[in-house]
């Protein structure tokens, strides 16, 4: 009788373990639990913000893959971002634009994708050659107090 009550609790216990590690893993985005296949994707931005490895890459508010990887160009003194971009979303036109923005007021940064009209895909390892630069909260609020100030 005791045997079967501490084997179940353990049982219990166990798996409400393996569910708060499953539930951590996809918090952190640190796995991917899908088998689909990805391509590569570069863009470059004078300003990446707050952007970090793992941030999501989005379409419409949908995640369709992650950064892997950000570099800094000395020769061009831009910021060199490479996405992973599930398979499955393969069909966005070379004249997609890419733009950095943030989840809410203070919220964790993305990226956004746009997808334009060209007929011609981008392909493994193509670049974005639209970007738009992530939005700075302390630009934004010293332009406005510049602006104010200019105008006593």
């Amino acid at each position: 009788m005791f045997r079967s009550i501490e084997l179940s609790v353990g049982l219990f216990v166990g798996i409400g373990l393996a569910a708060l590690f499953m539930l951590a893993m996809q918090a952190s985005n640190l796995s991917s639990f899908t088998s689909a296949g990805h391509y590569q994707v570069n863009a470059r931005f004078d300003n990446i913000g707050g952007l970090k490895v793992r941030s999501a890459v989005k379409v419409s508010g949908v995640k369709i893959g992650q950064v892997t990887t950000i570099d800094y160009d000395s020769e061009t003194f831009e910021a060199v971002v490479s996405m992973q971009i599930d398979e499955k979303f393969s069909k966005f036109p070379r004249d997609t634009i890419a733009s950095i923005f943030t989840s809410g007021l203070l919220g964790e940064q993305y990226i956004g994708l746009e997808p334009g009209g060209d007929e011609k895909l981008l392909a493994h390892q193509s670049e974005i050659r639209h970007t738009q630069s992530a939005m700075v909260l302390e630009q934004l609020i010293g332009q406005f107090l510049f602006s104010k100030s200019k105008d006593e």
